[in-house]
């Protein structure tokens, strides 16, 4: 450390980035190093937490969110301050107090103030668990909903044999007839399944006419976006937004948006996306470091918080 930090509140500003990795060994250690030089309080100020979507068991993978609250707690941080985390029950993997912020009331002022035409607008849920989220934004702005359903086309998950339903009886004793072995599966309780298939996409709700404002919290992989606004311009929307809290646009996705249906991409500054800006003039900015710059104040003169979701939707 370059300054003596004892018994001092010391607040570590690290957002997750491009080269992810670095940046949570950056806070790792910048945070152990604190808590050895006897800093009183350690906060980690992390506007978007790292592998926030891996909070639950998918298929053969880890819940590694878990693993990442655990180090950050292991490491000396004694309270976590972030902003709109995938999934709310990450809150839990922490053994410190944390702070979920809402960036949706400086995403709802934008539409009112930039979208002139907003209220012939319908707020689009890209698929549907993203339903709730649009619900809270449709009844701040006294819209209606739509719902997209379905996968597109052209996008195909590798088969690995997780949705395939077990063979049928007769199947599986002949199978088992034919290598010598006997011909009782052990699995004859099981019921016929039929594999899962996703439908194909559509719209649950009308958009023509009208402006269609998907909302989400995190746009990486826009090739799901893309599709879903070239669908809401064949079903009749003249003009597609897209408003999300993280702008994280990985890999080619300035290119896909410039060349897709989408209008505007507007995103907050939880992750420098300056790179992506000069790449595509469709994607805009809403600045909420206010809203961080007054939770810092409040923490460190120990006042509530409550203040700063008396506008938030319940998303």
């Amino acid at each position: 450390m370059g300054a003596s930090v004892r018994q001092r509140d010391v607040y570590i500003l690290q957002t997750g980035s491009k080269d992810v990795n670095n940046t949570i060994m950056e806070l790792l250690i910048i945070a152990y190093a604190c808590k050895t030089s006897s800093a009183r309080n350690i906060i980690g100020v992390i506007p978007y937490l790292p592998y926030s979507r891996h909070s639950k068991m998918r298929k053969r993978g880890c819940i590694v969110s878990k693993l990442l609250a655990k180090m950050m707690c292991k490491a000396g941080l004694t309270h976590v301050l972030t902003i709109d985390l995938h999934s709310k029950e990450i809150q839990g993997f922490f053994d410190v107090p944390v702070d979920n912020l809402r960036a949706s009331p400086f995403l709802l002022d934008y539409i009112r103030k930039e979208i002139p035409d907003y209220r012939n607008a319908v707020i689009v849920a890209k698929d549907p668990g993203s339903a709730k989220k649009a619900t809270s934004f449709a009844e701040r702005l006294h819209l209606g909903i739509a719902v997209i359903h379905g996968t597109p086309k052209d996008v195909l998950e590798p088969h690995d044999g997780e949705s395939s339903p077990p063979l049928s009886p007769s199947a599986s004793a002949t199978s088992l007839a034919n290598l010598g072995h006997s011909t009782t599966t052990g699995m004859d309780f099981f019921p016929v399944l039929t594999a899962k298939e996703k439908p194909p996409m559509s719209i649950v709700g009308d958009v023509g006419g009208r402006i269609a404002i998907i909302v989400d919290d995190i746009v990486d992989d826009v090739s799901t976006l893309t599709a879903a606004a070239e669908l809401l311009k064949q079903r009749g929307a003249y003009k597609v937004f897209v408003m999300a809290t993280h702008g994280i646009l990985s890999l080619d996705a300035p290119q896909m948006i410039e060349d897709s249906e989408i209008d505007e991409v507007i995103v907050t500054n939880t992750v420098p996306h300056d790179v992506q800006k000069m790449q595509c003039h469709k994607i805009k900015t809403v600045d909420i470091s206010v809203l961080l710059c007054e939770a810092i104040r409040r923490i460190h003169y120990n006042e509530s918080m409550s203040f700063l979701f008396r506008d938030a939707p319940a998303d």
